[in-house]
């Protein structure tokens, strides 16, 4: 029964934690919400400014910091087709482990493996994707008509929604990808048992969940 609950469990779960934080009546209260409305103030305050070194110097950081991620998950993805290559090897291994280990089947083994493949996957997408976006969003900015061009003052609020309408998304996306990454830490445990599998995927994602409402980060912008 727990080899069919516990990765169940599992995507009920981030199917649950995506809809909170995205699109319940409670995102407003998280802290993925409250720094989308900082993005939003940013983009008004950019519109102002006549240096936009400050802001294209942000962009490029975010851009960097996605990037790194993307990377990361390629490697990830390498790493998890190491396991599937090498299944023996491991469950040799695993069997020289403490009794909590139990992973004795080849076949599942490398279903566990092939599915942590896909959730590296699925994050390369996000942070890939998001870097595309922060990459519109820095030529969007530029796009803004300096402020002491008064005379175009409907332009500079069209140009600021869509720099802000762009930059936001790219943030979402950005947040996903990492959502995968955290949640990847649950699965992992998938390896070591159903049982321990159910433990690790309530404990990541009552961490997750106290990061977003509850956390002093949280209460910083709130």
């Amino acid at each position: 029964m727990t080899e069919y609950l516990a990765p169940g469990l599992f995507l009920i779960l981030w199917v649950v934690h995506s809809w909170l934080v995205e699109r319940s009546r409670w995102r407003t209260h998280a802290l993925s919400w409250h720094m989308e409305e900082e993005r939003r103030k940013w983009m008004q305050t950019m519109a102002r400014r006549e240096l936009r070194m400050i802001d294209t110097n942000i962009i490029s950081g975010l851009q960097s910091g996605t990037a790194f991620f993307a990377s990361t998950s390629l490697l990830a993805i390498g790493a998890a087709f190491t396991l599937l290559n090498n299944t023996d090897s491991f469950l040799g291994i695993a069997q020289s482990l403490p009794a909590l280990v139990r992973t004795s089947d080849p076949t599942a083994f490398q279903i566990k493996a092939i599915g942590l493949m896909l959730l590296y996957a699925y994050a390369f997408l996000k942070f890939g994707w998001a870097y595309r976006l922060f990459n519109y969003a820095s030529i969007l900015v530029g796009m803004v008509p300096m402020p002491k061009e008064e005379d175009r003052e409907a332009e500079v609020e069209s140009c600021v929604e869509k720099a802000t309408a762009m930059c936001v998304e790219a943030g979402r996306e950005f947040n996903r990808g990492q959502r995968a990454f955290f949640i990847a830490i649950g699965y992992l445990g998938w390896f070591f048992g159903d049982i321990f599998f159910v433990f690790s995927t309530l404990a990541v994602y009552t961490i997750m969940v106290t990061r977003q409402f509850f956390s002093p980060a949280h209460h910083a912008v709130d």
